[in-house]
């Protein structure tokens, strides 16, 4: 459930209003488009991950199979956010907005019939193009549609909204994967995505900003889109053929390289995606930072929880999502108030005590073994975590957009949703080794302590990939199966423990940025246009 909170998350380009609005009738049409549309990237980013067991036992895939099921999706949006919102305001945003909503619908059809793992993750990253056009759209279709007196309220009325779908997503695609197949988590967008089509052609009128940049920066979405890919895939490919196997080490350096190149191209660049002079504020570089370091955190916890509750506590899809209620619950029902904290005392102190809360939160979630029920075991560290991120996220936000002119909003806004998301895409690869290489090792020590047949050994060994998946072997006796079992379930939670414990210490981390580099107060003093 990596994108389950994202700062500012549909929030990339608030582009100036058109000379006069549009009429209430259609400003509340427009609200409805945008919080059913906005739902297709939440339910995506709440459900998916619930699909990852099926995915693993119907098509046979390995752990780095399921980290690229999510990656090549949260890789292309973020990566290509700055440039979806831009489109919209140069091309039309109902137009740009509708065909995100088409790609999207239509790439998730095709993810439902894939036949094979590698199809489903190709078709994962055409789905991120989809996304990309569409989750700017949805909060620039606002901010054109209503004035700013009026503008506030809207947006409030779509993250409740919001909200309520984020809520809804984990516990209906988690019923449709365990009553139907994981196909539906991809089929349960279909009919939203013709709903919001039918209601922006007939009732949406279409708006766009004369003022646009009329270039786009191609050249920077390709060179960032393409370091980042080759650095992930040398990251997840790195456990299986070690780091100096020849591809995981080319695409390590070209990936290096072509980052150092989107750098220097977006320094030069005349309409660059990513405005570096922004980072010369401490209050902008430091809440990115630490946007970076907790999303990263809650990202990689968020892939790796529902493998713990569904193949090692045996819940089913449903109840697993259904564990991440208190947090979803937690986080929409007190963001608000977190926010009027920001306006008392500033971004500094409710971004040092969130991230803290959090991290008591991971550890929490660390405790549970391999049995007991859910209320003394997971409930406690999901309450306490949702606070965490409740105390952090409006204020984060605020500091971004109060650390940049007027002007600069839009990109500021678009940079930090995009942190996010790159956090959550390299956490995952990252702290991914780290768990691959704990399990596999307390595998190995506990079966020399088993009595087993080198076969035996070899057969397990080959399942490592699947960690927690891991098949039990049955040339094995009664007694082997069960002491395999018990292995391979006490290894996966002493190695989601450890992935739990660094995921702590990055909260702390970024509490202790937003200590060293967040003003203690950070009022807003730009002029209201």
């Amino acid at each position: 459930m990596a994108s389950i909170v994202q700062p500012c998350d549909a929030g990339v380009i608030l582009a100036g209003p058109p000379p006069a609005f549009f009429p209430a009738a259609a400003r509340r049409w427009v609200l409805v488009a945008t919080v059913l549309g906005s739902s297709l990237a939440f339910i995506d980013g709440t459900v998916v991950n619930l699909a990852l067991p099926a995915l693993q036992s119907e098509l046979g895939a390995g752990v780095a199979d399921m980290q690229w099921v999510i990656e090549a999706y949260a890789l292309v949006l973020a990566t290509l956010l700055l440039v979806g919102g831009v489109l919209g305001d140069r091309y039309g945003r109902r137009r740009v907005y509708a065909a995100g909503i088409a790609l999207f619908a239509a790439a998730s059809l095709a993810c439902g019939c894939a036949r094979s793992i590698h199809e489903l993750i190709v078709l994962r990253a055409v789905q991120g193009i989809g996304a990309a056009l569409l989750v700017p759209g949805s909060l620039t279709l606002i901010s054109a549609s209503f004035p700013r007196s009026e503008r506030g309220r809207a947006i409030g009325t779509w993250s409740g909204f919001s909200s309520m779908t984020m809520a809804s997503g984990p516990i209906v695609g988690g019923w449709l994967i365990d009553h139907l197949s994981w196909r539906w988590a991809f089929f349960l967008n279909l009919p939203i995505a013709l709903v919001v089509l039918a209601l922006l052609y007939w009732r949406v009128p279409e708006s766009r900003d004369p003022d646009a940049p009329r270039r786009l920066d191609w050249r920077g979405a390709l060179l960032v889109t393409s370091g980042l890919a080759a650095v992930v895939y040398a990251l997840i490919d790195s456990p299986f053929r070690g780091w100096l196997d020849p591809r995981v080490m080319g695409c390590l350096a070209l990936g290096i390289i072509a980052l150092g190149g989107f750098v220097a191209a977006e320094a030069r660049g005349e309409a660059p995606m990513l405005p570096l002079e922004l980072f010369r504020s401490s209050d902008f570089s430091g809440a990115n930072a630490l946007t970076f370091l907790l999303y990263g955190a809650l990202s990689a916890a968020f892939f790796f929880l529902p493998l713990d509750l569904i193949q090692v506590h045996g819940y089913s899809s449903t109840a697993a999502g259904a564990a991440f209620l208190p947090f979803v619950v937690v986080v929409s029902l007190f963001s608000r108030w977190s926010g009027g904290l920001m306006d008392r005392f500033g971004g500094r102190l409710p971004l040092v005590v969130g991230p803290i809360v959090a991290a008591f939160g991971f550890a929490l979630i660390a405790v549970p073994g391999v049995s007991g029920g859910y209320w003394v075991t997971f409930f406690p560290g999901i309450l306490v975590l949702g606070i965490g991120m409740a105390a952090s996220v409006a204020p984060l936000t605020t500091t971004v957009m109060n650390a940049v002119d007027v002007d600069r909003s839009g990109a500021a806004s678009g940079i930090n949703n995009a942190v996010a998301r790159l956090a959550g895409v390299l956490s995952v690869a990252v702290l991914s080794i780290v768990v691959v290489h704990t399990f596999s090792r307390s595998v190995d020590i506990q079966l020399d302590a088993l009595d087993v047949s080198p076969a035996l050994r070899e057969t397990v060994r080959a399942e490592y990939v699947k960690l927690a998946g891991a098949g039990i072997p049955s040339g094995s006796d009664v007694r082997q199966r069960e002491a395999i079992r018990r292995i391979i379930a006490e290894s996966f939670v002493r190695s989601f423990r450890t992935m739990l414990s660094i995921a702590a210490l990055l909260a702390v981390a970024s509490s202790v940025l937003a200590a060293l580099t967040i003003g203690a107060r950070s009022p807003d003093t730009r002029a209201d246009p």
